[in-house]
């Protein structure tokens, strides 16, 4: 798969269609000489609904939508007919994405399923037709309902990344280059922290129609947790990741950097522990021979193996272990019981 183009965030004016208004009208029938007040109700208003699409995995095509209005009610008409209810405007989004009020901040919900829908802005209510208000005191009323006001409102939505694996490391650890080396997709990569200023995501390809995504995300720093720099929407996106794929250089100190790596995630969230986790030291074909000074060695409780993206050093042994723990990851949730305990 070629590069995602990645966007997160976007604000969208969003204004639910107004109510049609009721209909002032008498019944005209040549038999009929006084015919009593039929006229219809207005119909309701369209409602603008956020609807979960699991093919999309960015907010880009709502970058270009500001302003979205549902359709307006019609009016009611003659025999009690009800007018014709506006169109609902639906925005459909990735699985993943919170809906906060723009003004108030209210958080107004999330998206997580496939066609879940939320309504965003609701239309008005149509205007009752003047056959409502008949009475023994009043039976040839005048008046009808003007239809409600559709609601309206600026919100924000944010795209909390869905992907099967996560990258996590620092600066320079040599994520891009992997995600580059392993889906074809094309981040930017240079030789400083933080050239990853947004999410890049890739689709691994590998025998048999397998296929998982990869999230290369904002490299962290210590005391992300804090705010610090982007450290905090990394970490925001690192949530919605199934597997964690630590990355660490072969040429710094790898125990270290795992240890602190690991302060970071539980700072923030100790939950992002539970994650399954696998360590690749990363830019071995800087090592003499492909081998690891002994005193780097590191004896882990997690998948580690020794990669080199430049080189395609053992890349395919890392995606067969990708994929494993995705495996695992996805049997435990059709079955709990195996993941108790």
């Amino acid at each position: 798969m070629g590069r995602v183009q990645f966007a997160d965030y976007a604000k969208v004016y969003v204004a639910g269609g107004n109510g049609g208004a009721g209909a002032v009208h008498f019944r005209r029938e040549k038999y009929v000489p006084r015919g009593g007040p039929d006229g219809g109700d207005g119909g309701a208003g369209g409602d603008v609904i956020l609807r979960g699409n699991q093919q999309l995995n960015t907010l880009l095509d709502l970058r270009y939508r500001k302003y979205v209005n549902a359709g307006e009610g019609q009016r009611g008409e003659s025999s009690k007919r009800k007018g014709k209810d506006g169109e609902d405007e639906v925005l459909e989004t990735p699985l993943g994405c919170v809906i906060y009020d723009a003004e108030t901040k209210e958080r107004l919900g999330e998206i997580t399923e496939h066609e879940q829908e939320i309504v965003v802005a609701e239309g008005g209510k149509g205007g009752l037709g003047n056959w409502h208000f008949r009475s023994s005191t009043n039976q040839t009323p005048h008046h009808a309902q003007d239809g409600e006001e559709g609601e309206s409102r600026a919100i924000e939505i944010e795209l909390k990344l869905i992907a099967d694996v996560g990258l996590v490391g620092f600066p320079n650890a040599g994520k891009s280059t992997l995600l580059s080396a392993m889906s074809g997709a094309e981040p930017k990569i240079d030789s400083y922290p933080f050239t990853t200023l947004q999410p890049n995501l890739g689709v691994v390809s590998m025998p048999d129609y397998r296929t998982f995504v990869m999230a290369d995300i904002p490299g962290i720093i210590e005391e992300a947790h804090e705010g610090r720099g982007l450290g905090i929407q990394f970490l925001r996106h690192i949530e919605r990741n199934n597997v964690l794929l630590f990355m660490i250089s072969s040429q710094q100190d790898i125990a270290y950097e795992y240890e602190a790596l690991l302060d970071e995630l539980r700072a923030y969230r100790s939950d992002l522990l539970d994650k399954p986790r696998i360590l690749a030291v990363t830019k071995m074909d800087l090592q003499e021979n492909y081998e690891l000074d002994p005193e780097k060695k590191v004896d882990l409780d997690i998948p580690t193996v020794e990669i080199s993206a430049a080189t395609n050093y053992h890349i395919d042994e890392l995606k067969e272990i990708i994929w494993e723990q995705i495996q695992t990851v996805e049997s435990s949730r059709e079955d709990p019981e195996k993941n108790t305990g």
